[in-house]
């Protein structure tokens, strides 16, 4: 959450919230195996944020994406791009490569604004 708040320039509080929103998020958009997969790799405060609701990921576009994290957090649509990009950054840094690898590949090609889906981990700057 630290990350996520120095990063996005929150409070701890609504970078929590940022960061469940878009764990919540994510786990709808992946297929059900990645999300537990996903949830079993981060600390157990943040496990059931990642659980899918279904083993069918939906099929939605960056726009929903931040649109339902915005909603969530209770936060501007450019609060929550800002607020995702930091957890997907959190993410690369703490997930092994190929399991991040394996949660990205499973996105289409517009979320490289908020998700680095290529390239090994490089800190971003503002």
């Amino acid at each position: 959450m630290g990350l996520v708040a120095k990063r996005t320039g929150t409070s701890s509080q609504q970078a929590t919230a940022l960061v469940r929103a878009t764990l919540t998020t994510l786990a709808e958009r992946i297929d059900g195996g990645e999300a537990r997969d996903l949830a079993g790799q981060l600390p157990e405060g943040l496990r059931p944020y990642a659980f899918a609701p279904t083993e069918t990921a939906e099929r939605f576009g960056l726009d929903v994406f931040l649109q339902r994290v915005s909603g969530r957090a209770e936060v501007d649509p450019e609060r929550a791009k800002d607020g995702a990009t930091a957890v997907f950054d959190a993410l690369r840094q703490a997930l092994p490569p190929e399991g991040y690898d394996d949660v990205v590949s499973q996105l289409p090609a517009e979320f490289g604004e908020i998700a680095d889906l290529t390239a090994p981990f490089v800190q971003r700057t503002r």
